[in-house]
């Protein structure tokens, strides 16, 4: 990698070196990792199928809930594969650009997962705050609009970050501890100074993270403020029962998150790098594998759809809780 001038290329290909640590069971880990894979894979695609098929769901929370169930899909897609390569044939060379690529798509489908969480957390406010007009606030127009200025803020927060790596000079060992190309997995192998691209890391996790959680507690603040008011306990119980399902997918995709951001910056030597990755993987593949069992054990709309489906029912539309 040494080039003339005393000047540094870019590595040809990095090792993904799978969980340091654990090498002797990692056909074992693979186990859980691929069966989460699996579930996740027939949950969200039945999930999305059915909101398609059943025109009592095309409803804008449910057009969320596809949403979510896709960006699910390509989030886990994007890296488990690769990971359960790792696990069972021990290829573990991946190539620098493609490196890149999994990185920027591990990020930006993680962003844009997180602003589908926060226009979901608009709906359940619109739905309880203002039950008579949430039909003509969120028109198909008006989720369409959303949902694209999601995608977009995600991608184009994303587009530096392979640049910002692509500049830097690797010196050192091209072996990554980690199971997929995480950001700063990769730049701390670089022999320069990673200033820049953790104060933009940090921007972009303000930007994003921070930004949507705001709003998703302002949200469920006023949600809070307008079931406390209601005169009939009945109302408030059922207030409360739409919103339990994405009080849940908020928790399963969050708190990994964040334990995966701070230990990264902040950890150090105090987190084993096993745990670390182990979480980091759980992070990815949690919310695809849970969400869908989530709504479908919390949502009766659902519930009934997908009982509907299977005896061949067609017509009738269900009421909403």
């Amino acid at each position: 990698m040494l080039a003339s001038n005393n000047s540094y290329v870019a590595p040809k290909s990095f090792i993904l070196d799978g969980i340091p640590g654990l090498e002797r069971v990692h056909v074992w880990i693979s186990l859980p990792f691929c069966t989460m894979y699996i579930i996740s894979l027939v949950g969200n695609l039945g999930l999305v199928y059915l909101i398609y098929h059943e025109e009592s769901l095309h409803r804008p929370m449910y057009f969320f809930l596809a949403m979510l169930s896709l960006i699910d899909l390509f989030t886990c897609t994007t890296t488990l594969p690769n990971a359960l390569c790792i696990f069972w044939f021990n290829f573990k060379e991946i190539k620098f650009n493609a490196c890149l690529v999994q990185m920027f798509f591990v990020h930006g489908f993680t962003g844009v997962e997180s602003g589908v969480l926060m226009l979901m957390a608009l709906d359940r406010y619109v739905a309880i705050c203002y039950p008579l007009r949430y039909a003509t606030i969120l028109t198909n127009s008006i989720i369409a609009k959303a949902g694209l200025a999601t995608f977009l803020r995600g991608v184009l927060l994303m587009i530096p970050f392979p640049f910002l790596v692509k500049r830097l000079p690797f010196c050192q060992s091209n072996i990554i501890s980690h199971t997929y190309c995480d950001h700063m997995s990769v730049v701390k192998l670089s022999c320069a100074s990673i200033k820049v691209n953790v104060i933009y890391g940090l921007m972009v996790a303000l930007l994003i993270g921070v930004f949507d959680i705001c709003c998703i507690s302002a949200s469920y603040t006023m949600i809070l403020r307008a079931v406390v008011n209601l005169s009939s306990a009945d109302a408030q119980q059922k207030a409360f029962s739409t919103c339990t399902a994405h009080i849940s997918a908020i928790i399963i995709t969050y708190v990994p998150a964040f334990f995966t951001f701070f230990t990264h910056r902040f950890g150090g030597h105090t987190i084993p790098p096993s745990l670390h990755i182990i979480v980091a993987n759980l992070y990815l593949l949690l919310p695809p594998t849970l969400n869908p069992i989530v709504y479908g054990v919390k949502t009766k709309q659902i519930r009934d759809s997908v009982i509907k489906l299977f005896r061949g029912e067609k017509g009738a539309s269900i009421q909403d809780n």
